[in-house]
């Protein structure tokens, strides 16, 4: 029991030790952008956005640093884009981290 004890102490404290900007997945981003955000966004390294005024996401990192927009990921994003409405949404740290690291994939 102690053992066991011991063990998940040292596996938090690893845990928590870890950086905030982990690698993340980005195959578990790609899929996070597709579900959220290709009705209006290209979400992939080619194509066209649906909506014309939204970005496509590989050219995001032209016009905002990819880790500065971990912040307004985990407060909720409300800005939508000309003529656009942009639903609010929140992620999770991990998810933050997928859909960055997936970000950073496709980009410049």
């Amino acid at each position: 029991m102690r053992l066991h004890l011991a063990y998940s102490l040292a596996v938090l404290a690893c845990l928590a030790a870890a950086p905030a900007n982990a690698a993340g997945n980005p195959a578990r981003g790609k899929d996070i952008a597709e579900k959220k955000c290709s009705l209006c966004h290209a979400v992939g390294p080619t194509g066209e956005s649906a909506a014309p005024k939204a970005p496509a996401f590989r050219t995001l990192s032209e016009r905002y640093p990819i880790d500065s927009l971990q912040e307004a990921l985990a407060e909720g994003i409300t800005v939508g884009h000309e003529g656009v409405t942009m639903p609010e949404f929140r992620m999770e740290p991990r998810e933050i981290d997928d859909f960055l690291s997936y970000l950073k994939s496709i980009n410049k």
